[in-house]
């Protein structure tokens, strides 16, 4: 199957499977992704071809909707590209990527690395910052009711793995767990430069929502 018919099937089968998902990690997540990828991709050396299927399959299966089982993602990807006759090598490699691409196995001692890795992970750490990560934050905190923002509950600054997936900290802490940390972990010269402006977008809406809020900072 050449390239462009292999990307096609996979938009088409990427989209019927996550038509009911939660808005931050629905399709439109996936195109953004999948663009940011080929943005980044274009000032690297890496294989295309892996980046896109990757970008697109990275999500098909979110440990976070399914009891945190942090294979589920990596097996559905690799039946589906099987079953278009992908590359055996390729397959393997856009596994790799699903279970390596997520900020949580960040807290891990590395277990693998890759150019097309470093792209597709820049892409998604993009889509977790700026105005775009902002409405995510907001949406997946809804989806699991939490609150928005409770000043006596601080941010757990040292958290470990599991620690990180089992939180139900108001919205405005995954700020500072997650997304002003991401400008510093981006891979690529390009991802570096996107995410800093995202970054700085980030820091005056908090301002903002401070000012509105009448409360000083949480940090």
């Amino acid at each position: 199957m050449d390239h462009q018919t292999a990307i096609a099937n996979t938009t088409a089968f990427v989209k019927e499977t996550l038509k009911q998902a939660e808005g931050g990690h629905d399709w439109w997540h996936i195109y953004r992704v999948w663009n940011n990828a080929k943005l980044i991709a274009q000032t690297e050396q890496a294989d295309t071809l892996t980046i896109e299927l990757a970008a697109l399959l990275h999500n098909i299966a979110d440990s976070k909707f399914h009891n945190g089982d942090e294979e589920i993602g990596p097996v559905i990807a690799g039946e589906y590209l099987r079953r278009i006759g992908v590359n055996e090598a390729i397959i393997t490699h856009v596994q790799q990527i699903i279970r390596y691409i997520s900020f949580k196995s960040s807290f891990d001692k590395p277990g693998f690395h890759s150019p097309e890795l470093a792209i597709v992970q820049d892409a998604d750490r993009l889509d977790a910052m700026g105005a775009i990560g902002i409405a995510r934050t907001f949406s997946y905190g809804g989806f699991k009711g939490r609150e928005i923002y409770n000043p006596e509950i601080k941010p757990d600054m040292n958290m470990d793995k599991e620690t990180y997936k089992n939180s139900a900290s108001p919205s405005i802490n995954h700020f500072y767990e997650k997304l002003l940390l991401l400008k510093d972990k981006m891979n690529t010269e390009t991802g570096k430069r996107l995410a800093q402006q995202r970054h700085t977008f980030m820091l005056s809406y908090l301002d903002q929502f401070y000012l509105e809020h009448g409360t000083l900072s949480l940090y």
